[in-house]
């Protein structure tokens, strides 16, 4: 996990995804074209949260998320993600 030198607003995680699948569980290689979007990765900055609502996640956490939740940004060739905190459904 690389440090990041961007800080998110209000309620929103900047998260890395994992690494897309490369097999299947037979050992059938998946071409780039057909790999699902992961849907899990690790926080890597958390905003200040809403006046009302704290925020629940921190950095460091491995979390699950929304097939399409965020927005996809690249910072020094790094893909992240940028999603509110309600799009993460679990911390695992």
């Amino acid at each position: 996990m690389a440090k990041v030198n961007i800080k998110p607003l209000a309620d929103r995680v900047l998260v890395e995804p994992a690494a897309a699948e490369e097999k299947t569980a037979g050992g059938i290689i998946i071409p780039d074209t057909a790999k699902e979007k992961p849907q899990k990765g690790t926080v890597v900055a958390v905003g200040p949260g809403k006046k009302d609502e704290p925020m629940t996640v921190a950095i460091g956490d491995n979390v699950l998320y929304g097939k399409y939740a965020g927005t996809e940004i690249t910072i020094d060739g790094v893909n992240y993600l940028i999603m509110r905190e309600s799009d993460i459904v679990a911390v695992v």
